[in-house]
């Protein structure tokens, strides 16, 4: 990198962190993506002091949350992670997140403990803000009092009064029963799977010594909860088998990976056709995330 460019843009940052206006925003955000370690972290800490003076949430933290959970650099990571918690309720559906960081056992100790900071601040802020707030019921409208907010929060991230939340309760459950009986295969850990295909990925996966979560429930993005078919919490990835070819089903799936990508999350897609090249192409995709698979 050049020298002289490199020094100004040290400047620039610098001088924007030291201002109040969050007009300046955008082009904080464009300094996150510079590839010089020194300016990434000027820039997270300049998005960190620019929050009480107004600084766009919306703006500021899908730009925080890929460098906080994913920098090369811990250093970066960690003055992201302290500008996320400066954005309080705001940043609540990365939650999940921050805890998966803060118990990743390959992550830095210090990114650990300010992931938990801001995870805690976060979960405190967001407790003030319930308390606070009136909501209904997003089934039939009606208020809910604070315990039924607090009910269905809890179980579905939405809120739901007692009766409906009883209903809503039902499909749920009904839903997961269908779900866990359709689980019949076995892989070699013994993880109880849907299909030969996530079989695969599943045996895979553990064969690398790779650690997974399988179908568990992750909120995703406000409103919409979703089961991602594996979750390899050390490494921030999601993998997903669409392994069906019906109407309803790709419209599932387009929606799912919408979400994904709303999101900035890392997803690798595997179809049927992939099945006899799998190896090939999960260390291909795991590459392009940064984890290099070592040679069999």
């Amino acid at each position: 990198m050049d020298r002289d460019l490199h020094h100004q843009t040290v400047q620039r940052a610098l001088e924007l962190g030291r201002g109040t206006d969050p007009a300046v925003l955008p082009e904080i955000i464009a300094l996150l993506r510079f590839p010089s370690t020194e300016v990434r972290r000027l820039a997270a800490s300049a998005i960190a002091k620019l929050a009480p003076f107004g600084a766009d949430p919306v703006a500021a933290i899908p730009a925080l949350v890929p460098v906080a959970l994913r920098d090369a650099h811990p250093q970066v990571q960690q003055y992201a992670l302290k500008a996320l918690k400066c954005f309080g309720h705001h940043a609540a559906a990365h939650l999940a997140d921050l805890d998966d960081l803060t118990n990743n056992p390959h992550a830095k100790d210090y990114v650990r403990r300010a992931a938990n900071s801001a995870a805690t601040a976060i979960r405190e802020a967001v407790r003030l803000q319930q308390e606070n707030a009136r909501h209904k019921c997003l089934r039939c409208g009606c208020e809910t009092t604070a315990e039924e907010h607090a009910r269905s929060q809890q179980a579905f991230q939405r809120s739901f009064c007692d009766s409906c939340f009883d209903e809503v309760y039902l499909d749920r459950r009904n839903f997961d029963a269908k779900v866990e009986l359709s689980k019949t295969i076995t892989a070699k850990a013994g993880t109880l799977v849907q299909s030969d295909g996530e079989r695969l990925i599943a045996d895979w996966l553990a064969a690398h010594h790779i650690a997974y979560r399988y179908d568990e429930r992750y909120r995703i993005l406000n409103g919409h909860a979703i089961r991602p078919d594996f979750y390899l919490p050390e490494l921030d990835v999601y993998i997903e088998y669409w392994g069906m070819d019906t109407a309803d089903y790709k419209i599932g799936m387009l929606k799912k990976q919408q979400l994904y990508q709303q999101e900035g999350k890392r997803l690798i897609s595997i179809h049927p056709p992939d099945k006899p090249h799998l190896d090939t192409l999960l260390r291909r995709k795991l590459a392009l995330f940064g984890y290099t698979i070592p040679p069999a």
